[in-house]
């Protein structure tokens, strides 16, 4: 049985976007174990301690426009030099995407 705040919940992974997918799967493989290392930490921690890990600096993305149905993006650090695209549906962190670089997480060129 749950109790406490919703942000006490631990963190449940939707890994099935097929862009996520994609992207992950394109990734050398000390990278692609990186990322997968960062899930693994990502799926032990409650929403509250997500929202405060200096080495996962989750922020909101305030600079593209959240599709349809999703209140925000965020974007989170994935690896050492990339940072992935997602966004919080109940207990669940939906991945969208990993961006081949730092700007192009926020809509920047």
């Amino acid at each position: 049985m749950k109790t406490g705040t919703r942000d006490e919940n631990k963190v449940r992974l939707d890994l099935n976007n097929p862009v996520f997918q994609e992207n992950l799967f394109a990734l050398q493989k000390t990278e692609r174990l990186a990322v997968l290392d960062t899930l693994n930490k990502l799926r032990q921690l409650t929403w509250h301690q997500v929202y405060r890990d200096n080495g996962i600096k989750w922020e909101k993305i305030v600079s593209v426009n959240p599709p349809e149905g999703i209140n925000a993006l965020y974007s989170l650090r994935i690896t050492k030099s990339r940072r992935a695209t997602a966004y919080r549906e109940g207990d669940f962190l939906r991945l969208l995407t990993i961006a081949p670089d730092h700007d192009s997480t926020y809509g920047k060129k």
